[in-house]
């Protein structure tokens, strides 16, 4: 097994389509098949099961997914590390669909300040050397340090001053424990996740708690505490601890951890 055949993993397990993946690899298509055979030859396993349109994965590729991310960008990290020599540190930090922009700006500051020779690239999701999300998503392997703590208020759109509807996110971690608060009042609409929850509220379609810090900044929010809700969310960087390989990782985390 070598970073070639998990690249490939990656592409099949996230497009779903090997000719898709094959296009996103600038590959040919039998090439793409043959190198997964053998990685699942060489795993012993079967990873994807092939259908007349696209693939579907396996509980192995689901188990195998979040090590390969990890693997592959630890590979880049250290090609580029050896390709641009030892004046830039570099680091890869994937950011969370939930965290609010005024947190990514902040991390940004801390990171540059601590890591003065850090060269920093920004990335969508759960990708990159380490990421920035709720302590909550972590996988179980992973390290967690924790920036910020806030809570869960309740978010209304201007002139609005008492709920009666509301805007709930059923595939949220937190929905369950939200649930409570939803009682007695009509549920009018769902988002998919808390950051498309804000432009539902501030239309006027209905209430909706969400982070303190993805309202604070929203022109069209207002918001007030929740009485008696003492739920909270943390908010860090999670990450592999082999990733603590990484001179820029290995010197934020002295800094911040401290």
């Amino acid at each position: 097994m070598d970073i070639r055949h998990l690249k490939a993993f990656l592409a099949v397990f996230e497009e779903r389509n090997i000719t898709l993946a094959a296009q996103r690899l600038c590959v040919a298509q039998p090439t793409l098949s043959v190198t997964i055979r053998q990685l699942e030859d060489e795993l012993g396993v079967a990873l994807f099961l092939r259908q007349a349109r696209g693939v579907e994965v396996s509980e192995h590729a689901r188990q195998l997914y979040p090590q390969a991310q990890r693997m592959v960008a630890e590979a880049q990290a250290l090609s580029r590390r050896f390709r641009q020599g030892e004046d830039r540190q570099p680091l890869q930090v994937g950011v969370e669909a939930d965290i609010a922009s005024s947190q990514v700006e902040a991390f940004v500051r801390l990171a540059t300040q601590n890591v003065p020779g850090m060269q920093l690239t920004l990335l969508d999701g759960c990708v990159g050397d380490v990421r920035l999300g709720v302590e909550a998503l972590c996988c179980e392997d992973e390290l967690f340090l924790a920036l910020w703590e806030e809570p869960f208020v309740l978010a209304m759109s201007n002139g609005s001053s008492q709920p009666e509807r509301w805007i709930s996110c059923p595939q949220h971690y937190a929905h369950q424990r939200l649930l409570g608060f939803y009682t007695g009042a009509q549920q009018v609409g769902h988002a998919g996740s808390l950051q498309q929850a804000l432009p539902m509220v501030a239309a006027g379609l209905g209430a909706a708690l969400l982070p303190q810090s993805l309202v604070d900044r929203h022109p069209g929010l207002h918001w007030r505490p929740c009485p008696g809700s003492a739920l909270t969310r943390r908010v860090g960087l999670c990450f592999a601890a082999q990733a603590l390989q990484l001179p820029a990782l290995a010197q934020l985390h002295q800094a911040l951890g401290a």
